[in-house]
């Protein structure tokens, strides 16, 4: 793989770690106890208006799923940058062989050749 694609990839992967840790930012704190765990603040009750809480609950239980897509897809990325500093970015985590740049270009983060995601 040349220099110049891995460059770019990893430009593009530090891109969408920032925007993915951006959008966490919104409802989440980062767990300072366990590594790259994200924790979604939970809302603050207490108004008396107990609709608006019930609202408040549900809307929390929302951004918890949606929370760990979003953790999800950073840990992805997180292990893509560290398989580029790694010299191992690009090879298929089954079958060892090497993924298409293809492949790459639309999903960076990709651990598997299109054969073996198949």
């Amino acid at each position: 793989m040349n220099k110049e694609f891995l460059e770019k990839q990893k430009e593009r992967l530090q891109e969408q770690k920032k925007k993915l840790e951006k959008r966490l930012n919104v409802f989440a704190d980062k767990n300072k106890k366990v590594k790259h765990d994200w924790i979604t603040r939970y809302p603050k009750l207490g108004s008396g208006n107990l609709e608006e809480e019930a609202d408040r609950v549900e809307e929390y239980g929302n951004l918890l799923s949606v929370s760990y897509s979003l953790e999800l897809e950073l840990k992805k990325v997180n292990e893509a940058i560290k398989k580029i500093k790694g010299k191992k970015y690009g090879i298929c985590e089954k079958c060892k062989k090497a993924i298409s740049d293809r492949r790459l270009e639309v999903c960076p983060q990709a651990k598997y050749c299109i054969k073996c995601q198949s």
